[in-house]
């Protein structure tokens, strides 16, 4: 999450999905954390429940599953940023009762006091999430008591093998050079590169590559990812978080900082419409930003009782291994790792292995101060100047 960006397509929730737009603010309000709710009986509510999701995010068949299963119906609408959810749920009276926001995002509204505190007798499935992801994600959100963790993943890059081998044979895949070495990249403009339209993410990836502490807020650091960003300016054609899934599968681009599953999404495509690609994903040397995507509760949920029952439905081990399958991100629950698609579990990019694990940082959320900073040196790498 990322600030983590999913390509909309969504066919399949014609009939249930509309999309969310806003404006992104520099920072979030100062305020109180939400004070706790009483649970409420989902059986005294109505049969509604309404959801706001990253596109593509879920597979289609648990919705309406859910939906056979407790008879409650499901309005759920999908969002293409962290910072449009951020601005709903701000702004207050958002008309949701679950939401996914990146733990980043997740741990500054929870001070902002937009967020419900979890009935957790209302979620017996929760001993099914993996302690160690879990205890990750309570670095965001202490006690994990706004927070389920959905999805997690990192940003790495994916790359076209064959067409970066025949520009450079034995170009460095394994690391960040390919992309931050302006004596690299250069070599790949005209093939096409594309970066992340996320500060947070490029400027912690930067500094990652630099030798640098990723969540630095030091302005000499941000000055030196700025220059390094503006360094290699000139060789990227795309700055964007979505459309470099199906330009990295139509071949438009040969190199794509992304996010995991978002890869190997853009190899199915390329695969699906029969494209001579031959997609890869990299968690670089250096080190990679790790993220995670939660589900919460806003603390004006007109359903609460049953958004604990749907995020308790999630947390099924056979659940959330469908939805892993089908949005090729690992999920954080230990009971359905043996029942992920098998190519999926045993892909090091998706499920990493213990020393790659180490090597990656997560992504905290940052001061206002320096995300006004941050989002000034963004301006200036998109417009070159």
């Amino acid at each position: 999450m990322r600030t983590t960006i999913r390509m909309a397509s969504v066919a399949a929730l014609v009939a249930l999905a509309g999309f969310g737009c806003g404006k992104k603010p520099e920072a979030p309000p100062a305020g109180d954390a939400a004070a706790p709710s009483s649970p409420v009986p989902a059986g005294a509510e109505e049969k509604v429940l309404n959801v706001y999701n990253w596109a593509d995010y879920i597979d289609p068949e648990v919705i309406e599953d859910f939906k056979k299963e407790t008879g409650i119906d499901i309005h759920y609408d999908v969002f293409d940023s962290n910072e449009v959810l951020e601005t709903k749920l701000l702004t207050g009276n958002s008309g949701y009762d679950v939401v996914v926001p990146s733990a980043y995002f997740l741990e500054r509204q929870i001070k902002a006091g937009v967020f419900r505190k979890l009935d957790k007798s209302a979620l017996p499935n929760l001993g099914n999430l993996d302690p160690e992801l879990t205890s990750s994600v309570a670095g965001h959100d202490p006690g994990n008591e706004y927070g389920v963790t959905y999805m997690w993943g990192t940003t790495g890059i994916g790359y076209d093998a064959s067409k970066i081998e025949a520009i450079m044979p034995g170009a460095p895949v394994d690391s960040w050079s390919l992309v931050l070495d302006p004596a690299v990249v250069s070599k790949f403009k005209d093939c096409g590169v594309s970066v992340l339209e996320d500060p947070t993410d490029m400027v912690g990836t930067v500094l990652l590559y630099l030798g640098k502490d990723p969540n630095s807020q030091s302005e000499a650091d941000l000055k030196l990812a700025e220059e390094r960003l503006l360094a290699i300016r000139p060789f990227i054609r795309m700055i964007t978080s979505a459309q470099y899934i199906d330009a990295l599968a139509n071949g438009e681009i040969c190199i794509a900082v992304g996010y995991s599953g978002d890869i190997l999404q853009a190899r199915d495509r390329a695969a699906e419409a029969g494209k001579p690609a031959d997609i890869r994903f990299s968690i670089p040397k250096e080190g990679a930003l790790m993220w995670f995507d939660t589900l919460a509760i806003p603390a004006d949920a007109k359903h609460p009782g049953n958004a604990h029952l749907f995020i308790d439905y999630l947390l099924r081990p056979e659940v959330a291994a469908r939805n892993s399958d089908f949005v090729n991100y690992a999920n954080a629950n230990s009971g359905a790792t043996a029942l992920v698609n098998e190519e999926l579990r045993n892909d090091p990019g998706i499920y990493p292995p213990a020393e790659t694990k180490a090597r990656l940082k997560p992504n905290l959320s940052k001061s206002a101060e320096f995300t006004r900073l941050l989002n000034r040196a963004w301006t200036r790498f998109m417009t070159g100047r």
